[in-house]
């Protein structure tokens, strides 16, 4: 007699899912995500959740400031979404997005602090772009060379230089602090406005805007129709069958990293020269984390990365006006926040797998 009970169900591997079943699974995981965020609202204000859901949609088009802002962001993390994407379909574990970004961030505050009114301001701005996309393609081909070289762990490295570029954007804060003692340098040549990259009209953010948009197309086509795109796609697969090709993987894993790492200092760039006009610490803002999710749920493609960012920019700052409008702490967005990016993330589990429900044997 056999007692042994089987499972109600288990986990089988989808074969193949089709476009529209995807977007289906997700569009399932947003509501469910912003029907949990209305209900944890709910229970800490009493409000309605027809005005929680208004107030999301407000966050990022309740007026042109906030549309813009919002597009900004968008611009960022698509930015360093696509920089990341190269490496991460080489299966190249690149989690320094963040240390890139802050290294091509002081290279180009170095260079307007320093720079500034000794040099026509379209040369400044020219050398500041070139020092700050040459510091990030260092600091991806560090990590790169000791992968080639020695097999090092290379998600542990690049996590470990994040740390690294932090520490130096602290150390040269504390050096060019204005006022001294404050701890910051503030805005980076403010009456000057030397090294500050051009205003389209009256919009501040349309320019990154249209830098990143240009990116995006030039990224896809390097990634499906370039013989370097091919190439890291056939290293990612496997690296014998690449060797085996003739393919140098060593030079293809460095000089993909370099790329990552350049488009990281390049968004260091839009973010210094562009927007924000100072150093800190945090200007990143999480960016390069973030951006490993967005291009892991895109598949590596640029153009779904354009959906994905503007998915979680979107949410976020909804989030944020929540807590805003509702009188809650900025801790109750970060919660907000996080529901959302776990129901995204738990909607690709399910775009793997299925659930099987075991049918009981007739006896």
């Amino acid at each position: 007699m056999n007692n042994h009970r089987e499972p109600l169900f288990h986990l089988s591997k989808r074969k193949e899912i089709g476009w529209a079943q995807a977007m289906l699974i997700r569009a399932i995981a947003i509501i469910l995500a912003l029907a949990v965020c209305a209900l944890v609202t709910m229970v800490f204000t009493g409000q309605n959740p027809v005005d929680i859901f208004w107030t999301i949609f407000e966050g990022s088009f309740g007026s042109e400031r906030r549309f813009w802002v919002m597009m900004q962001n968008l611009a960022m993390l698509l930015c360093i979404s696509l920089a990341v994407a190269p490496a991460f379909r080489m299966r190249f574990w690149n989690i320094g997005g963040e240390g890139q970004i802050m290294i091509g961030v002081l290279a180009s505050a170095s260079c307007m602090i320093l720079l500034g009114g000794k040099l026509p301001d379209a040369a400044l701005i020219a050398i500041e772009i070139v020092a700050a996309v040459a510091a990030g393609a260092i600091w991806g081909v560090i990590p790169a060379f000791f992968k080639a070289k020695w097999s090092t762990n290379e998600t542990l490295f690049t996590l470990m230089m994040n740390y690294v570029a932090t520490q130096l954007v602290a150390y040269f804060i504390i050096i060019w602090e204005s006022p001294k003692g404050s701890g910051q340098i503030g805005i980076i040549n403010q009456k000057s406005q030397a090294g500050w990259l051009p205003q389209i009209g009256s919009y501040k953010y349309l320019l990154p805007v249209l830098v990143v948009a240009v990116l995006t197309v030039v990224m896809y086509i390097y990634m499906n129709y370039s013989k370097h795109g091919y190439e890291l796609s056939v290293v990612g697969e496997s690296e014998r069958t690449a060797r085996y090709v003739g393919i140098k993987v060593s030079r293809v894993i460095m000089r993909t990293m370099a790329l990552s790492g350049g488009i990281c200092g390049l968004a260091g760039v839009l973010l210094v020269a562009g927007t924000d006009h100072t150093m800190t610490t945090t200007l990143s803002g999480g960016r390069g984390f973030t951006a490993v999710m967005v291009a892991w749920m895109a598949k590596f493609n640029p153009i779904g990365m354009i959906f994905t960012s503007f998915l979680l920019v979107f949410l976020q700052k909804g989030a944020g006006e929540v807590a805003s409008n509702f009188g809650l702490n900025e801790s109750f967005s970060d919660i907000l926040s996080s529901i959302i990016i776990f129901f995204l993330i738990g909607c690709e589990f399910f775009i793997q797998y299925r659930l099987v429900f075991n049918r009981k044997e007739d006896k």
